[in-house]
């Protein structure tokens, strides 16, 4: 296969993820390669799971490149059945396990799911629809002790299950990704493994190596870097079927690392650590403020208790898809000074926009970041916009990239155009670039409120809010008003409800224009936050306008 990176020609990559990891199996058998709770599988017992799954994909018909739903919990099944679908050329995708059965049937009928992996508690959802799902070939629950008519218990079928054969496979097979961003119905995103392998030269580049595209350079590299102690132990704190955790945790195991997920199917930041300190965790993947406002509770927690986690093994700390604001990051750093940040700027349509890799809690930031290689900032004219001119544009990256949105031409073509000869990938996020060739990060276009004729983009708000130290979270939203066409709504989830909306407005104009603040605030309880982390636009607009009685 040959990519192509920004009018260049990258040299040829041989390797998919399927015989990639054979390979490392085969060299490091005895290596851990998944965690979770007391489970622990080698990296021998890793491959001969998947290969007794991939026999169970196979007996029931599933050929290449026919599509597989996972709709499961982080665990070490999730991986299994990934893998399991790579060496049988099957296309494995993710599925919410927090869908309703409308919303699971929708996604099964758009993506032609010919198989579906589940967890127990999803059993009922499952049983309501697939009558009406008559290309399912294959229904395996993961967990409980039964299971309806017609559907395989995942270990009962591994155990009566010998192992696939293995066989020949192709860089161009594909790893499927479904996004909904913040609006609309998900699409599938298709990542040919080669292009997903090419993605990964920054982690090797901190590892001192080029991104291996053979067998015989995957394994010196396998060995480099076991022989220098640097096995990425990578604690995925996101769910896997987030990109932010589900890419990286196919990275660490290109990396012939151990992929470590927690057992409780709700986020803990007291199990994060515990976890963390009983298997000397190198990486975690975690996903903006979500995820970091509770982690820095539970360490402010275990400090105040005489009781503070050991963090010595942390190296890095990876949060993507969201804005992570700089005083949490702040906060994060005061507790380790010898880990890092890395605040990546990427979707699901593109790897490696922009990034920041922070040390110093006096310098950390939220919304500026550093250019990707292969990425440019350009107007709506397709011009590259002049560093410190002030003007917006959207990001646009090169480099290897996805094929496309799954069965839909129209949408990929939006997503994916082609620039003077170039393809990019431009999902839609804003931002300026400053006269130093950093870039200011605006937010979604999709998103962007309208208020007065000005252009108001809902995380700059945000992050201006959660400057006050009463506000725990918020969602920022525009609603109809007769006279600004949009009014800027905050809707608020407070540490101290004793302050008042003037004083939270103020905040903001204390940071921002005077327009870009807030005419409404609505309190709430808890913000809803999808279940990888990222805001629920919807919810939060729905909420604003009932409050509002609009």
């Amino acid at each position: 296969m040959t990519g192509t990176m920004n009018g260049t020609t990258a040299p040829s990559m041989e390797l998919d993820f399927a015989t990639a990891w054979e390979a490392i199996s085969d060299e490091i058998p005895e290596a851990e390669a998944l965690i979770c709770g007391s489970t622990r599988r080698s990296w021998r017992e890793y491959e001969d799971r998947a290969a007794r799954v991939a026999r169970i994909l196979a007996s029931a018909g599933l050929e290449q490149a026919a599509n597989a739903g996972l709709a499961l919990f982080n665990g070490t099944e999730y991986s299994e059945v990934q893998f399991a679908c790579f060496k049988q050329r099957v296309t494995p995708f993710n599925v919410n396990f927090r869908y309703t059965a409308r919303e699971l049937h929708s996604l099964l009928e758009g993506a032609d799911a010919q198989a579906l992996f589940f967890d127990a508690t999803l059993a009922p959802l499952v049983d309501e629809i697939r009558d009406s799902l008559p290309k399912l070939r294959l229904l395996v629950q993961v967990g409980g002790e039964a299971a309806p008519d017609g559907v395989l218990l995942y270990e009962e079928a591994i155990a009566a299950s010998e192992p696939a054969p293995r066989i020949d496979r192709s860089p161009d097979d594909l790893w499927m990704l479904f996004t909904g961003g913040t609006t609309g119905h998900p699409k599938g995103v298709m990542w040919p493994h080669g292009n997903l392998i090419q993605t990964m030269k920054a982690t090797y580049a901190g590892l001192k190596q080029e991104v291996p595209r053979t067998i015989p350079e995957l394994l010196d590299s396998v060995r480099r870097i076991a022989e220098t102690g640097r096995v990425t132990r990578q604690l995925a704190a996101a769910p896997l079927m987030h990109g932010t955790s589900g890419i990286a945790a196919l990275t660490t195991h290109m990396t012939g690392g151990v992929v470590i997920t927690l057992p409780e199917r709700s986020f803990s930041a007291d199990a994060l650590f515990r976890c963390v300190e009983e298997n000397r965790a190198t990486h975690l993947t975690i996903v903006g403020d979500a995820f970091s406002r509770p982690m820095v509770a539970a360490l402010e927690a275990a400090q105040d208790r005489g009781e503070p986690y050991d963090l010595s093994s942390i190296f890095l700390i990876l949060s993507s898809g969201v804005m992570w604001s700089a005083p949490i990051k702040q906060a994060l750093l005061s507790f380790n000074p010898r880990m890092r940040l890395l605040d990546s700027l990427g979707s699901s349509e593109g790897v490696g926009f922009a990034a920041k890799l922070e040390s110093d809690p006096k310098k950390a930031t939220t919304a500026s970041f550093r250019l990707g290689e292969f990425t440019k900032v350009i107007n709506d004219e397709g011009k590259e916009v002049v560093p410190g001119s002030g003007e917006r544009g959207r990001l646009a990256l090169g480099g290897p990239l996805p094929i496309g949105y799954y069965k839909d031409p129209e949408k990929s073509e939006e997503t994916w155009p082609t620039i003077d000869g170039r393809r990019y990938s431009i999902p839609g996020d804003y931002a300026t670039v400053e006269a130093d060739g950093t870039i200011t990060l605006l937010g979604r276009g999709s998103a962007c409120i309208n208020s007065g004729g000005e252009k108001i983009y809902p995380e700059e708000v945000e992050e201006a809010l959660k400057l006050h130290p009463a506000v725990a979270d918020c969602n920022v939203v525009g609603v109809p008003d007769e006279r600004w066409g949009q009014a800027i709504t905050a809707v608020v989830q407070l540490k101290d409800p004793s302050v008042d909306d003037e004083a939270l407005i103020g905040s903001v104009k204390e940071n921002l224009a005077a327009y870009k603040a807030p005419k409404h605030i609505v309190r709430v309880e808890e913000l809803a936050r999808h279940a990888n982390g990222k805001s629920n636009y919807r919810w939060a607009s729905e909420t604003a306008r009932k409050a509002l009685g609009l």
